[in-house]
């Protein structure tokens, strides 16, 4: 999967002062190149946003690895760096390979809950290096067409 970070800006009225404020969202698109992401999410946002009002401000590719919860109802996805734990059979060192995860949750807690229970089948040993809050609101991965 190749994950691309869309930026979209649009105009938000604030409910206390009734001004316009530009506010800019976080969406997550499985895509195959940059133009594809950017059509992607034109697609994707258009049904909330009214027509024109919204730009792709930019976009840039995301290095994630997995994704974990993507069928739970929760409110945050938080990013998650786990290293994954080899011996090298050659020098008999160890090696680490760190991956990004990105796990979707309501708080901390069950971010690393979801996590944990994710990893649970791993075959090598892992050691969770992070974890943190992200902007992303939602993520928007390839679905096949039905015929």
């Amino acid at each position: 999967m190749n994950f691309f970070e869309c930026k979209v800006s649009h105009d938000q009225v604030e409910e206390t002062t009734g001004k316009k404020k530009k506010i800019t969202d976080t969406y997550l698109v499985d895509a195959l190149s940059f133009s594809e992401a950017e059509a992607r999410i034109n697609e994707e946002v258009a049904p909330f946003y009214n027509v024109g009002e919204f730009t792709v401000a930019g976009i840039r590719k995301a290095r994630i690895s997995e994704i974990f919860g993507k069928d739970i109802d929760a409110s945050k996805w938080y990013k998650c760096k786990v290293s994954y734990v080899t011996i090298d059979e050659v020098s008999a060192k160890e090696k680490r390979f760190n991956y990004t995860i990105l796990v979707h949750a309501d708080d901390f807690d069950e971010a690393l809950k979801n996590l944990k229970e994710g990893l649970k089948d791993t075959i090598s040993d892992t050691e969770i290096v992070a974890i943190s809050d992200t902007p992303i609101m939602d993520i928007f991965l390839y679905a096949v067409p039905e015929n």
